[in-house]
This record gives structure tokens, C-alpha cells and sequence, in this order.
């Protein structure tokens, strides 16, 4: 997989006042706020490489009942 975002999403990391240190994403598609991180990461890399993880399994559907 590789790391650019496919069209229409947009990948927001930004770091968490609480826990500091920690970083978390937001997801969009379309501008429009469609998932958010529920857990913290300790790398904005780390945190990057899940919300890219969350648009694949949006697109494929992978999780859904």
C-alpha cells in the first residue's frame, strides 16, 4: 500500500493535549469529518499509517456487516 491519500479523503494527525506526546487523525471525505482515531499514537507516522489503514477498509467495505 503505498502512502498518498487516495481522492476523495483527506488525512488530518495532529498531536492530543492529553495524553502529551501522543498524536490522534481525522478522516474526511469529501470535508466532511467521516471516522476519527479512538486511540492515541506515539509518532505521527504511526498514527499517518492507520488512518490510511481506515480508508482501505472504508473502500473495500472490510468490517462491515
Amino acid at each position: 500500500m503505498n502512502n498518498e491519500v487516495p481522492h476523495p479523503y483527506s488525512v488530518t494527525v495532529e498531536p492530543l493535549k492529553k495524553p502529551e506526546g501522543q498524536f490522534g487523525w481525522a478522516l474526511r471525505k469529501h470535508g466532511k469529518l467521516t471516522e476519527r482515531s479512538d486511540r492515541s499514537f506515539t509518532s505521527e507516522a504511526k498514527a499517518y499509517e492507520s488512518a490510511l489503514k481506515a480508508i482501505e477498509r472504508e473502500q473495500t467495505g472490510f468490517g462491515s456487516r
